[in-house]
């Protein structure tokens, strides 16, 4: 179990509470191997990752992790058309709430 309070693009604190082995589902980054290093899709770096997540009560929110010593996860509530495009980049299905979407973040 982790609990995360969710923290808006700016970095304040919402005080909701998400807790990320009761959510419904989760997706992690797409990678991809640069010739070196396994790149991030989601942040284009070897250290820094992301999963999305959506809670039980259907909020979605990147947990931000990080392999730098030092460094904390922390977890960001996104808009439904932020996760559609997150998860298209990242090679995922959309579920059935988010594919109305679809036509929006791809031309």
């Amino acid at each position: 179990m982790t609990v995360f309070e969710l923290v808006e693009s700016d970095g304040d604190k919402t005080g909701i509470l998400v807790d990320t082995a009761k959510a419904l589902q989760s997706w992690e980054e797409a990678t991809y191997f640069n010739g070196n290093n396994y790149i991030s899709k989601a942040t284009g770096d070897q250290w820094l990752h992301e999963t999305l997540y959506k809670s039980a009560k259907g909020r979605y929110y990147i947990v931000h992790s990080s392999q730098w010593q030092g460094s904390r996860d922390h977890a960001e509530e996104i808009p439904p058309r932020d996760a559609a495009a997150w998860l298209l980049q990242n090679e995922h299905e959309l579920p059935e709430d988010l594919a109305s979407f679809e036509g929006d973040v791809i031309e």
